[in-house]
């Protein structure tokens, strides 16, 4: 079967981001001139994903608001001819069904926690699951995570994970791949391990946000036991690495990075801006000068 299915995490408080994340969320910091989940949604569309699910925390209504139509706005933006500045936003509710769930306190802290609360919206089906405080950079959105799909559909693993070669010095940040011999696997490993040094990391393949995952996951998470005061998508990998398959897929050099706290986020709308046609010629003359 196809894989129509995405779960967006943005339940996390967002702290490095303190004090604007106070008034709205994270995930609603704006990179250039969309917010970061914005171009993640436009990325799972352009894999073919067709219902996204964004787990978000209680009483917050920001995320809702912003993907759902304005009329009053649509008017005044038709009036003065500027209707063409929300394309990008009409495009995808064109596209896609947004779902919006709440993590409930009664759920765990962790990052496997938002798949336990979407558990309904995924069902039997495997899905894709994305961490919302990061960036895919590619020319046509969606062209490596489809890539990946092809990958999960051939080889039918528990899931395939991203992964990126980091420099030693940064490897302490992510989890780490322990890689396996095997011909019928390509990239399988055996485990993976949260943030360790790189003299004790077996490779300096990094996690990177993306992840196909099988529904398998959802029971496996649930008997998983919380470590650190959190419930690790990690230890749910590890533990279906040992006992299924998991494979990885390596990113290209540069088409991935995090966004979760304010130099890696300047450094996604720099990356960006230079690309950008209309700005990019004057931010790069700018740079140039500082």
């Amino acid at each position: 079967m196809p894989i129509t299915k995405a779960v967006i995490t943005a339940a996390g408080r967002g702290t490095r981001f303190l004090p604007v994340v106070k008034a709205y969320v994270k995930e609603l910091i704006a990179i250039l001139d969309k917010p970061n989940i914005q171009y993640l949604v436009e990325e799972m569309i352009g894999a073919g994903i067709t219902d996204i699910a964004i787990v978000k925390r209680p009483g917050s209504s920001e995320l809702e608001k912003y993907f759902t139509p304005d009329s009053e706005l649509e008017k005044y933006l038709t009036e003065n001819n500027k209707l063409a500045m929300i394309d990008s936003l009409k495009f995808i509710l064109s596209k896609a069904k947004i779902t919006f769930i709440d993590q409930t306190p009664d759920l765990p802290y962790g990052n496997g926690t938002p798949i336990l609360a979407a558990a309904d919206f995924i069902g039997t089906d495997s899905f894709v699951y994305a961490f919302g405080d990061d960036l895919s950079i590619e020319a046509i959105p969606g062209t490596f995570l489809s890539q990946m799909i092809t990958t999960f559909a051939k080889y039918q693993p528990s899931s395939v994970i991203a992964v990126e070669e980091v420099p030693p010095s940064e490897i302490n940040r992510y989890a780490s791949m322990k890689y396996i011999d095997d011909p019928l696997y390509p990239h399988r490993i055996s485990g993976l391990f949260e943030k360790l040094p790189a003299e004790t990391a077996p490779s300096l393949f990094g996690q990177g946000g993306r992840f196909i995952l099988s529904n398998i996951y959802i029971d496996t998470l649930k008997n998983t036991a919380i470590s650190k005061g959190e419930l690790w998508l990690t230890d749910a990998s590890n533990f279906l690495a040992k006992n299924g398959i998991v494979l990885t897929q390596t990113l290209p050099h540069g088409v991935w990075m995090t966004t979760g706290d304010p130099l890696r986020w300047l450094k996604a709308n720099i990356i960006l801006g230079l690309k950008h046609p209309v700005i990019g010629p004057e931010l790069k003359k700018f740079l140039d000068t500082v």
